[in-house]
């Protein structure tokens, strides 16, 4: 999988659109979470991104990064997706990887903050990754915060 970072002014029009698909069709749709997906934070964050090898204008794998004080006081990504019909091949975990890696070298630090959906906290611990503080609900799912050091 070859990824692709960009900020947002630098995203064509369709890259934009093919992220804004996948990020409302997994977490609007099938989550069944109403809820403003569109915020200001797109403008701030960069935006790390992968395509289908088969078809290159259909992202399957996305997230945003923040520098740090950018959304939270620690660097920060969110919005992490994978397709539904790609997530059998650990392409989360590749994800997952690929943005530490960029927040190490961008912004020259290991400490990362997450808000996570509280069902994928195996998944976070794994990158090194503890719950800091109290479970919260966000737009109706359970979700902690999560601290990488």
């Amino acid at each position: 999988m070859k990824f692709h970072l960009k900020k947002f002014n630098e995203l064509t029009l369709d890259e934009f659109h093919e992220i804004l698909q996948l990020r409302i069709n997994v977490f609007v749709v099938e989550q069944d979470c109403p809820y403003p997906e569109l915020d200001d934070k797109d403008k701030r964050a960069l935006h790390l991104f992968a395509y289908e090898e088969a078809a290159p204008e259909k992202i399957i794998a996305y997230t945003r990064i923040f520098k740090p004080g950018d959304y939270y006081e620690e660097a920060a990504f969110g919005r992490v997706v994978v397709h539904q019909d790609f997530r059998k091949q650990k392409l989360g975990y590749e994800l997952v990887e690929e943005t530490l890696a960029i927040i190490e070298k961008k912004f020259q630090t290991k400490t990362v903050k997450i808000g996570a959906q509280t069902y994928l906290q195996r998944f976070y611990n794994s990158f090194g990754f503890k719950q800091v503080g109290a479970s919260y609900i966000e737009d109706g799912i359970p979700h902690i915060y999560m601290q990488r050091d």
